[in-house]
């Protein structure tokens, strides 16, 4: 990138920090965004500034919204007794696309992840006991994923929901073998998930 002209290489820089961008990738962005109109590309760039300013985090359930609390929570036909404990925020906008699940959701802010440093204190368990006090949550659902990290987190919120809260109960989505595949091509975690969780017939 040294030898780009030096806007078009600080706006490569930049966008080569998001995550799934590379360098090259991030030149086409930016070579894309060059192309656009001025009115279009004052627009991106007034809503990238105001993105911050727009948005804040709800403080039941810690998702992006435009207000706190957000529509989700301040939906009062949501199933309160149901609390949906997610760890990032486009996971709650994969489970919500359904329109299956009327319940309420946490979303913990990442993984627990102790190689990396992040234990319970960068996440949002404290929220979460929150929400747990309020005596109104009866099922803990969690949808957290099948790593080693979601494995540890889901066992951290097991443990705190069974030691304080014992008429609260915990369960996760089920995890196993996709509609159409075969177990001879599973991986061996996927196949231990699958005769763990395995359902009756």
């Amino acid at each position: 990138m040294d030898r780009l002209p030096g806007p078009l290489r600080e706006v490569a820089e930049h966008l080569a920090k998001l995550p799934g961008l590379g360098p090259k990738s991030a030149l086409r962005a930016a070579l894309a965004l060059l192309k656009f109109p001025r009115e279009q590309a004052e627009g991106v760039g007034r809503s990238i500034l105001t993105l911050r300013e727009r948005l804040c985090l709800c403080g039941t359930c810690a998702s992006l919204a435009e207000s706190d609390p957000c529509p989700i929570c301040a939906d009062a036909t949501r199933n309160r007794e149901q609390l949906c404990v997610v760890s990032e925020w486009d996971s709650l906008l994969a489970l919500e696309e359904m329109g299956l699940y009327r319940g309420l959701y946490l979303v913990l802010g990442g993984l627990l992840s102790p190689l990396d440093g992040v234990g319970p204190s960068a996440l949002e368990f404290d929220l979460l006991r929150k929400r747990l006090d309020s005596g109104q949550v009866r099922e803990l659902i969690l949808a957290l994923g099948s790593t080693l990290d979601a494995e540890n987190t889901a066992s951290h919120i097991k443990n705190l929901a069974t030691q304080g809260y014992p008429g609260v109960g915990v369960s996760r989505l089920a995890q196993g073998i996709p509609m159409g595949a075969e177990v001879k091509f599973m991986d061996r975690e996927t196949l231990r998930q699958s005769l763990m969780h395995r359902q009756a017939v």
